[in-house]
């Protein structure tokens, strides 16, 4: 992507993870990013850099094992976001994980819980999130309306 002067904005490519809870249609997974990393203490979709080397759901497998201990078995893209920090610019590459095989737990030391729709404002969330957040609001909202 080229930038106003010409020049090619680099993105750093995340993978990141909407796991719904199961048996819930409004229960989702966050988790808190640790002291000392970029956002700190900010909740996020679990996930992590796509290494070169990996598909995004390959990276997003391992990110997963990793970060939470679970490997998604149902897992599809929902919304991919660009966003620039002062610091880094990233492609945010959301997917959507309806099924999953093992228990999740905070593997890094991070605070992680399932987490209502209702409840969102209650979190702050980094800035790449929100339109990603903005879309599950309004699935919900529709989803309501049609499924009273």
């Amino acid at each position: 992507m080229k930038s106003a002067t010409g020049t090619s904005t680099r993105y750093i490519h995340v993978v990141a993870a909407l796991i719904w809870q199961p048996r819930s249609s409004d229960s989702f997974l966050i988790s808190k990013r640790p002291e000392g990393k970029h956002l700190e203490n900010y909740w996020e979709f679990p996930g992590g850099k796509v290494e070169t080397d990996e598909s995004p759901l390959q990276a997003l497998q391992r990110e997963l094992m990793e970060e939470v201990n679970i490997m998604p078995l149902d897992a599809s893209p929902y919304q991919q976001v660009r966003h620039g920090y002062e610091d880094r610019n990233i492609l945010l590459d959301v997917w959507e994980v309806k099924s999953f095989k093992g228990s999740p737990g905070a593997l890094e030391g991070q605070e992680i819980r399932w987490v209502r729709i209702n409840e969102l404002d209650q979190f702050q969330f980094p800035d790449a999130d929100i339109p990603v957040l903005d879309a599950i609001v309004n699935n919900a909202l529709i989803k309501r309306q049609h499924h009273p």
